[in-house]
């Protein structure tokens, strides 16, 4: 008896034996499949469910079209365009429960593409010869993605490559079985944050909610959390947002590889998402444990958190212009937004004798973010610290206000 069905991703023309050898696996294990060929120039040895003419198709293309554009480019970015329409169509159709790509950097690239216009909770499985490798920026990457390495299987065959395809095989039909996909029962509240050593208002805000009557979903703005955040905002998957940690910004702004991507704090406001906001740790520059610190950065303290990751404080001017493109993005919000701006800190290490501590540097920092604040922002200044009471108090105030104003749904 079959149970679910995977689709199986690749070109076919080339990697043919690969992707049949994954097939095979995958309904000797009880699984279906649902085969998608997107090569462009030759042809699979066998019929595949969906042909690289009905991906160009999807694409509004064609496949001649593809090979006279002559570049693999611009082929395959026709290629990816279709196959990601095409895979969006047929999950909301509920054709199939998981999916697995197969590939080298061309399928990789085309396998991101899909990756990110499935929802979350639908298995994404990317069997790549380049898996993990530095030249994936984070931001390609969809928030539930899972990645192996094809090791030694760039062209055909052998007991090495077999062992990655048959686990990424086995892990993909197992996901789809043992997946629990989001009930969507409950209206969600999503809230950034780091870890409780830095900022604490999670501990409080999180059990307030629920008692309320919400899901509460926690990202943790280190780059992938942030990216996660705004993937379903844009989503319209949360009823109110919670962002009190704009780390991310700084860290794109001042050239850090661990940020969220320019759209950062912007696609609750394109939802039409309600957002209550607070700058906690927008005083701080992250950099990767095994990044050598920048020129401009190096004469600064740097707080080692542990062998991944390493911050160190940003300068008064830095801070401001932090500020202004804080308050840009706000501005351009679609649905009401809320500043809180707790002006005795941002974040645990900025209290007196911390590694961040610099009241002048905070000072300038929320004068600028009063100063430049979007008339269509509410603010309030509160005389406390982002990890006292005072402020998680205010935030379920303006929380509850919404709910009775119907600005936030009831749940």
């Amino acid at each position: 008896m079959f149970d679910k069905t995977i689709l199986v991703i690749g070109t076919y023309d080339t990697k043919n034996d690969e992707l049949h050898y994954i097939s095979d696996r995958i309904t000797s294990m009880g699984g279906r499949t649902l085969t998608m060929d997107v090569s462009v120039l030759g042809n699979p040895q066998k019929k595949t469910h969906l042909t690289k003419h009905d991906v160009a198709a999807a694409a509004g293309k064609s496949i001649e079209e593809a090979i006279d554009s002559g570049s693999e480019h611009i082929a395959m970015n026709i290629m990816s365009t279709g196959a990601s329409k095409l895979a969006n169509q047929l999950y909301l159709n509920n054709k199939f429960d998981g999916v697995i790509i197969l590939g080298g950097t061309m399928g990789t690239d085309l396998a991101l593409d899909v990756c990110q216009s499935l929802p979350v909770g639908l298995p994404k499985y990317v069997v790549s010869t380049v898996s993990f490798s530095p030249i994936i920026p984070s931001e390609r990457l969809s928030p539930d993605i899972q990645m192996i390495l094809w090791a030694g299987g760039l062209f055909g065959l052998n007991s090495i490559c077999k062992s990655s395809l048959s686990q990424a095989a086995g892990a993909v039909l197992g996901a789809a079985r043992a997946v629990e996909p989001p009930l969507n029962d409950k209206p969600i509240v999503g809230i950034t944050s780091l870890g409780t050593s830095c900022l604490k208002y999670i501990t409080t805000l999180k059990p307030e909610l629920e008692s309320r009557g919400y899901e509460v979903a926690i990202f943790h703005a280190m780059g992938m959390g942030g990216m996660a955040f705004e993937g379903i905002a844009a989503k319209n998957g949360f009823a109110c947002v919670m962002d009190f940690a704009g780390c991310e910004i700084g860290n794109f702004l001042y050239g850090s590889i661990v940020h969220a991507g320019e759209d950062r704090m912007l696609n609750a406001g394109r939802a039409g998402i309600p957002q209550i906001v607070a700058p906690g740790c927008m005083d701080l520059i992250d950099f990767a444990g095994w990044q050598i610190i920048p020129e401009n950065f190096k004469d600064r303290h740097i707080h080692i958190h542990n062998k991944l990751i390493k911050s160190t404080i940003f300068s008064k001017d830095e801070r401001i212009e932090i500020a202004k493109d804080y308050n840009d993005r706000l501005g351009k919000s679609q649905a009401p937004v809320h500043l809180i701006v707790p002006n005795q800190g941002i974040e645990e290490w900025d209290r007196l004798g911390g590694d961040a501590y610099d009241p002048d540097g905070l000072n300038a920092f929320t004068n600028a973010l009063k100063d430049t604040v979007s008339s269509s922002v509410k603010i309030t200044e509160i005389d406390a610290h982002i990890n006292d009471t005072a402020f998680t108090n205010k935030a379920l105030e303006i929380f509850d206000n919404w709910v009775l104003e119907g600005i936030v749904s009831k749940a």
